[in-house]
């Protein structure tokens, strides 16, 4: 499978080039700048592209089998995730390519609660949450979304680097959390669960999250 993956040097989207990589695929890494190349992998094909530019991301999808979407803004800037998701989206519409895309977990409702991990009092520290804010409004964008064929995975509450073991729960719009009440995936299992998503798709047009 040919296989486009924006916001590749990222925490997430590194880790979703290397799974790629691994399982055979085609990987083409876009980034942000020409700095960023020489970390990626070698066997990969590299673009470097402003996704703002609707013209720009649609040509860089053409011949592609599917896009995923691991952008994150620079800290200060995370209100323009919105936009960038919506370019991507767009672009996706026009090359009649799915979208995947890491999306994050503020939308995703509490077990047993009203409240959604964005709302839950207290539930989230305060300098998480204007990312969380822009998460909640991504994920609304893409459930409006008419024209692409998008799929959208939320995390759990805690992602972090760790290890790679292939196993995770799915879950659909409420946050998972094992018995401790611990909520958390490797990043390295997000990894495999969004390459698992791409290569026998189970969420068209849908959220899914997935958690240890």
């Amino acid at each position: 499978m040919k296989i486009i993956v924006f916001g590749a040097r990222g925490e997430v989207g590194s880790r979703i080039v290397a799974e790629a990589v691994a399982r055979g695929h085609r990987v083409t890494a876009v980034v942000r700048n020409q700095a960023q190349i020489s970390a990626l992998p070698a066997q990969v094909e590299t673009k470097v592209a402003d996704v703002d530019r609707l013209e720009d991301t649609a040509s860089l999808l053409a011949g592609q089998d599917l896009a995923i979407s691991a952008l994150r803004p620079a800290t200060g800037n995370e209100a323009a995730l919105v936009a960038l998701t919506q370019s991507v989206l767009d672009a996706g519409a026009a090359a009649v390519v799915p979208v995947l895309i890491v999306g994050g977990a503020a939308s995703l409702r509490i077990p047993d609660s009203v409240h959604t991990v964005l709302s839950a009092p207290g539930f989230l520290p305060e300098e998480v949450v204007p990312i969380a804010r822009a998460s909640f409004a991504q994920f609304e964008v893409c459930a409006a979304e008419q024209e692409a064929e998008w799929s959208y995975l939320s995390p759990p509450a805690m992602l972090t680097p760790g290890e790679r073991t292939g196993n995770y729960r799915v879950g659909a719009d409420t946050l998972l959390v094992d018995e401790a009440g611990g909520s958390s995936i490797s990043m390295e299992d997000l990894a495999v669960a969004m390459l698992d998503e791409a290569e026998a798709p189970q969420h068209r047009r849908a959220r899914f999250t997935v958690a240890h």
